[in-house]
């Protein structure tokens, strides 16, 4: 005698293998132990890999700000700041005409956590002018990832 259909599906149901309870929460163990050893180890290097920006950009400010100050025969003063290196100074008419920018393309960038660098002309003639990024906390000083991150001679 045949079996109906459905005692033959429900036959073959029994049969088939799936995943226990356990098995999947032994996956899930698996899957969290690793994100809580890798994860901190990746967070940490985009920190020091925005770090390492920074100074790039910074690096990028001062050969701009070299090439400014040999076409201009000065740096830019406070108030024309780092737009100076994407604009005419429009304060000074001589400095107007010996401007040769711009000497960075596109807008002044903000430093990798989203902060305006900090300018400062320099002191003397024989100083550079001082470009700074208060690094991930924002604020002055600090340590590790937090410390400034600085180019140029003296302390704005």
């Amino acid at each position: 005698m045949a079996k109906p259909a459905h005692a033959e599906l429900r036959a073959r149901r029994r049969n088939e293998s799936g995943y226990t309870l356990l098995e999947v929460l032994i996956v899930l163990t698996i899957i969290a132990m690793a994100a809580a050893l890798i994860g901190p180890r990746l967070l940490t290097q985009l920190d020091r890999s925005k770090v390492t920006a920074a100074r790039v950009q910074l690096r990028a400010f001062g050969s701009a700000l070299d090439a400014f100050r040999m076409d201009v025969g000065r740096y830019p003063t406070d108030t024309e700041g780092l737009s100076a290196l994407v604009a005419a100074p429009a304060s000074d008419r001589d400095a107007g005409a010996y401007w040769q920018g711009p000497y960075l393309d596109g807008d002044i960038p903000d430093d990798p956590w989203g902060r305006p660098y900090t300018y400062a002309p320099p002191q003397t003639l024989e100083a550079r002018p001082v470009i700074l990024s208060y690094g991930a906390d924002g604020r002055a000083g600090g340590r590790g990832l937090s410390e400034d991150i600085r180019y140029g001679d003296a302390a704005p």
